[in-house]
Parts: C-alpha cells; sequence; structure tokens
C-alpha cells in the first residue's frame, strides 16, 4: 500500500517591508502627555490652594474688641508688622478681592487685561515651537512674535485705563491692610511660629510664581 500523499502546508510570513512600516507606524505614535498649559494651572492651582489653607480665621481678623488706637507712629508700625507676619495670607486675600473689584467694576479693564494675558499664554508662551505663527496670510517669527506682545502689553497697561486701575487696586488695598495693621492690637496673637519666613504670605507667592516658571520654563526654552 502506498502512503497517502503530504500536501505541503506554508506558513504565510509578513513581509519585511510591512513589518517594519508597522513598526514604524508604532514608534511613530507620540506619547500621550499632559499640554503645558495644563502643567501650567496644576501648578498654579496647587500653590493657591496650599496658599488659602495657611489663612487666618476671619471672626478673629475682625474681632472688634481688639481694636485700639495707636499710642505713636512708631507703635503702629509694630503692630502692622505683628499684624502683618500673622495675617498675611488674610492680608493678600483683602488686597487680591479689592483689585478683583476694581476690575469688575471696569469691564474694560478687565477685558482687555485678560485678553492681554491670553494673547502671551496662547500666542507665545504655550504655542508649539515648530507651529509658526500665520495672521492675516503672513507668518511670524518667535522674534517678531515676542516683540509684538511686549509692545502690546506696554501700550495696554500705560496708555490706556488698565494701568491706573491696577495702580489704584493696589494703592486701596495696601490702605486697607496697613488701617486694619495699625488699629489691630497684637497682644493676643501667637506670633512665635510666624518666625519662619519660609511659611505664609511670601511663600505662598514664591511658590506661585516659581511652580508658574517651571510649568512656562520648558515651552520658552525651546525657543531660544
Amino acid at each position: 500500500m502506498s502512503s497517502p500523499a503530504v500536501l505541503p502546508i506554508s506558513n504565510p510570513q509578513p513581509t519585511t517591508g510591512g513589518a517594519v512600516a508597522a513598526a514604524s507606524s508604532a514608534q511613530s505614535q507620540p506619547p500621550i502627555a499632559t499640554p503645558a498649559l495644563r502643567s501650567f494651572i496644576n501648578h498654579l492651582s496647587n500653590s493657591l490652594n496650599h496658599g488659602l489653607s495657611q489663612r487666618r480665621p476671619w471672626a478673629e481678623l475682625v474681632d472688634r474688641s481688639a481694636f485700639s488706637k495707636p499710642d505713636s507712629l512708631s507703635d503702629a508700625a509694630l503692630r502692622v508688622r505683628k499684624n502683618y507676619s500673622y495675617f498675611r495670607v488674610n492680608y493678600l486675600t483683602v488686597v487680591a478681592a479689592v483689585l478683583a473689584f476694581s476690575l469688575v467694576t471696569n469691564p474694560f479693564s478687565l477685558l482687555l487685561l485678560a485678553a492681554l494675558l491670553a494673547a502671551w499664554l496662547f500666542l507665545y508662551l504655550f504655542r508649539p515651537a515648530d507651529s509658526p505663527l500665520v495672521l492675516f496670510g503672513r507668518t511670524y517669527s518667535d522674534r517678531e512674535t515676542l516683540g509684538v506682545l511686549i509692545v502690546l502689553s506696554v501700550v495696554v497697561i500705560f496708555l490706556t485705563s488698565v494701568g491706573s486701575v491696577l495702580i489704584s487696586a493696589l494703592l486701596a488695598g495696601v490702605a486697607v491692610v496697613c488701617a486694619h495693621g495699625a488699629f489691630r492690637v497684637p497682644e493676643d496673637l501667637f506670633l512665635d511660629e510666624q518666625e519662619n519666613p519660609s511659611t505664609g504670605f511670601l511663600s505662598f507667592l514664591g511658590g506661585a510664581a516659581s511652580n508658574a516658571a517651571a510649568a512656562a520654563a520648558p515651552a520658552v526654552a525651546a525657543r531660544v
């Protein structure tokens, strides 16, 4: 008896070109990364939350029984220094509230300031370095974009009502803080734990600024 014929079985192998194309396609897909703007907002939000968590109770700030007229100008200055050391985050919140109220009551200045900030964020800081800016059919380099934004900032701040609104609001906020600090008796405050300058008001500002700079640094460095 003759054995049955064995049919040849072949396993198709992918061609070298197809394998290379599939590998390159898989490698060409960019990894999912957090955008720079989202990282910037997260850094800023974390710094704000950390700073606001260190504020003192508002009832302690407005305790009427703790107010009295200072005996002299030096006594008022000493009170301001001690109260500032204790209520620093609350004072910053008051200044920010005065600034926000001034901008809300001047919508034109608020719109100009918001537009200027948006221009800096989306046209320069967080715009991809390999994506040139094209406006009205003309392509602008990074240096030209930076120059235009600087000139625009000077015009908006110094030649419109934005500058006067910001300066007047800051002066009003500082005046409120100084008046409260001069008339608030600090004897009932526990100031020993406030001697460390790395906590509170200034660290809140410094932390927010450093985190914002760290988040924006890669985008700026890519343009240099």
